[in-house]
């Protein structure tokens, strides 16, 4: 099963799921057992197949940290946090966290593009 922590404790990913912002981004940072790698990728890929039949999903991307490092880190875009919102708490996703290894543990949190002169667009 799934290990939920917050990324932010002062404001974790249940409170974020009653903002109004669109679109949203979906940061989730995993930490998993060297061994549970392979478990960690096949219930993460049954979720992000999932996902991308939800309405308002846009894209996800997986990333391995190099080295000995134990992370993998999530990056998908939503239309808005409404869909995410939608999808994350659908018992259908709930029932999948049994999928993953019990050294598995996820950081999601929503963020939102900015707009920085010369360097970033929103």
């Amino acid at each position: 099963m799934l290990q939920i922590k917050a990324l932010d404790a002062a404001f974790p990913i249940q409170n974020q799921l009653g903002e109004e912002h669109s679109p949203a981004i979906l940061v989730n940072v995993f930490e998993v057992d060297p061994e549970d790698e392979a478990a960690l990728l096949l219930a993460w890929e049954g979720d992000a197949n999932w996902m991308k039949k939800q309405p308002g999903y846009i894209s996800t991307q997986l990333h391995r940290a190099l080295g000995a490092s134990r992370l993998y880190l999530n990056y998908a875009v939503w239309e808005s946090v409404a869909h995410f919102r939608a999808a994350f708490t659908h018992p259908d996703f709930a029932s999948a966290l049994a999928h993953y290894p019990s050294s598995a543990v996820a950081a999601p949190h929503l963020f939102r593009k900015l707009a920085v002169a010369n360097l970033c667009t929103e």
